[in-house]
Order: C-alpha cells, then sequence, then structure tokens
C-alpha cells in the first residue's frame, strides 16, 4: 500500500509536468503567431488558475456532471452500512455518499484524499448486486481512497479540463480576430488544430492514470475482504448487464468502477479501464492461492 501511495505521488508530479509542457506548447504556438509575449503569459496564468479551481472544486463538479445524489444512513441503510464497515477495516474516514440514478451496474470514488473523499453507486448497482457482491464493489473503490488513487484521478480531471479549456480559446482567438487578414488561413487551421488536438490531449493526461490501478484495486479490496468471489460475482454481473450509463462524461469515465461510455466509440481505444475478463481471471488466481 505505502508503495503504490509513494507511486501516486510521483505521478502526481509526472502528470503536472507534462500539463504544463503541453500548456506552454499551446500558448507557445499562439504567441507565435500573434508575436505577443504577453499573450503566452495570458494562456498559461488562465490555464494554471483553472486547472487549480478545477482541482478543489473537482469532486463537486465530478458528482454533479453524473447527476450524483448524496444520501444519509436512512435513505439507504445497507449501502451506508457496507461503506461504513469498510471504512472501519481501512482505518479511514466514513466518505460521503451518494446516488445516481440510472440502471447501469457501476460506482466510483472521488476526492482529494481519503478525508474529503465521496463514493457513489449506480441505481442499477443497488439493484443487481447482492451484499457480498456490493462489497466486493466498494472494497474496490475504497482502495482507491485508500490508495490516494483518487487525487492522481482528481488532477487528471483537472488538468484534462484546462487543456480542454486553453485549446478553446486559441479556436476563438484565431477563428475571430480580424487585426491580420495575411495570416488568417494559417491562424484557422490552427484553430482547427487546436479542437481537434483537444480531447486527444485531454485524453492523454487521463491515460496517466494507468490500468494498472485497477488490477490493484482489485487485488486490495479482496483481501480487505477476503472474499474475491465477491467481487467477480459483481463483474460477472456487470459484463452481463453492460456498464455504459445514460448520461454519458470523458471526463469523469476514468474515475468508476467500470467503463461508463458506450462502445464503439473513439474514446473507448483510450480507455483507462482494463477488460473485465482479465479483472476475472486475475481474482480466480487469487482464489487458487489461498
Amino acid at each position: 500500500m505505502y508503495s503504490q501511495i509513494s507511486s501516486n505521488k510521483r505521478k502526481t508530479v509526472l502528470i503536472m509536468a507534462v500539463f504544463f509542457v503541453i500548456i506552454g506548447l499551446l500558448a507557445g504556438i499562439l504567441g507565435y503567431l500573434y508575436k505577443s509575449t504577453s499573450m503566452v503569459v495570458t494562456v498559461l496564468i488562465i490555464g494554471t488558475v483553472y486547472a487549480f479551481i478545477s482541482y478543489w472544486a473537482g469532486t463537486r463538479w465530478s458528482l454533479s456532471l453524473n447527476g450524483a445524489q448524496e444520501i444519509q444512513k436512512k435513505d439507504d441503510p445497507r449501502l451506508w452500512r457496507i461503506i461504513e464497515n469498510l471504512a472501519i477495516t481501512d482505518g479511514l474516514p466514513m466518505p460521503k455518499v451518494y446516488i445516481i440514478d440510472d440502471p447501469a451496474p457501476n460506482a466510483f470514488a472521488t476526492g482529494r484524499d481519503p478525508e474529503h473523499a465521496s463514493v457513489c453507486a449506480t441505481s442499477g448497482l443497488l439493484e443487481i448486486m447482492n451484499d457480498k457482491e456490493l462489497q466486493g464493489v466498494f472494497a474496490h473503490e475504497m482502495s482507491h481512497v485508500k490508495n490516494y488513487d483518487i487525487r492522481v484521478a482528481m488532477i487528471s480531471f483537472a488538468l484534462a479540463a484546462a487543456i480542454s479549456l486553453i485549446a478553446d480559446i486559441i479556436l476563438r482567438i484565431t477563428i475571430f480576430n480580424r487585426d491580420d487578414r495575411e495570416q488568417s488561413p494559417i491562424l484557422i487551421i490552427a484553430g482547427i488544430a487546436a479542437i481537434i488536438l483537444a480531447p486527444i490531449l485531454a485524453t492523454m493526461v487521463a491515460l496517466a492514470v494507468s490500468r494498472k490501478r485497477e488490477y490493484l484495486a482489485d487485488a486490495s479490496g479482496a483481501l480487505a475482504t477476503r472474499y474475491p468471489e465477491g467481487l467477480e460475482s459483481a463483474l460477472k454481473k456487470i459484463k452481463q448487464n453492460g456498464s455504459a450509463l445514460k448520461k454519458q462524461n470523458t471526463a469523469t469515465a476514468h474515475f468508476f468502477f467500470a467503463n461508463p461510455l458506450k462502445g464503439h466509440s473513439l474514446t473507448n481505444l483510450f480507455s483507462t479501464h482494463p477488460p473485465i475478463d482479465d479483472r476475472i481471471e486475475r481474482l480466480k488466481k487469487m482464489e487458487t492461492n489461498e
């Protein structure tokens, strides 16, 4: 666990470094086209401030974007009890608990750190999972909390949002600028390139949250419950029913227990989620080695 936390802290620094390189390149292109150093500085400041705001407000935004509603113990005693018991087992503060009204079985954890964590289940997950399976899913999510995976995911979310914002600013400036008509074709091409590259750059930042963290959370969750079969059974049900939500949001997709996006999309080519079959196979090996 401690090695995973240390790894996530190093990964956070790496993500931030990559972010500033990407933003610097975008700002440099804009500054070169307009021959304006002040424009470069302005873009860098805007990107940095927006990333900072996104990080601190990211938990609230990620929950809001997915239509999550906070609940109390009386609203769903079963879910509350399972999460509360897992928090005690892991020595963690009780996170805030949310539910998304969606038939697809899925869940996610978010927050800056264990003291500011939130966990969320879809109504579909609560409907089809028994207690052991639900415990397996949230043992996985609480492992993300304990290992500070949620911080890496939140920073990825914040920086991806900032990259998209900067690209959008560049697009608008290049298209609507009228000061230099001779350069307008070049500026328009640069703007089009920015809007095409923005989702790809944002996805690349999100991909810094590697698939390995999902395997580790599966293993940690199975060890916490001492019952890998519960998580394995939950994964089988999710594979059978599908995990794609009605409300699609690529910016927060990497938060989820299973891929919440519909298949056959370009985004799924860059998915941070390992194949469910691979996750099930690894859990079976844990059962064999017990």
